[in-house]
């Protein structure tokens, strides 16, 4: 999509400090951290939202999720713990409208949400 900002960070377009890349999964440093550490993950594919997966997505989702185990070990904050958030949609929270997972560390987050 052109005007999403994702994609523009994936296009190399707008500036983003990267903690992972691949082919498919492109990892980096949100620039409005909510924690000491917040990296948000996202698939290199467009996809809208958890909403808009189709079955065919399944997998690639099972890899980020990898993904983020892996920079969790790599970034030292795997066995303190870290709390995977993904919004879905306006009333999920959803600002920008690409799939992307928060990582969130560093820090005793909140409360409990469930």
């Amino acid at each position: 999509m052109e005007d999403c900002i994702f994609c523009k960070i994936i296009k190399g377009e707008i500036p983003s400090t990267k903690v992972y890349e691949d082919d498919e999964i492109l990892a980096f440093n949100d620039v409005n951290p909510a924690a000491p550490i917040h990296i948000l993950v996202i698939p290199k594919r467009h996809i809208s939202s958890l909403a808009d997966m189709k079955p065919e997505d399944e997998k690639l989702v099972g890899k980020i999720y990898g993904v983020i185990n892996k920079i969790a070990e790599e970034k030292g904050f795997k066995d303190e713990g870290f709390r995977v958030i993904v919004n879905c949609g306006k009333n999920g929270g959803q600002e920008v409208m690409h799939l992307h997972f928060h990582i969130l560390a560093g820090k005793q987050l909140g409360e409990k949400i469930v």
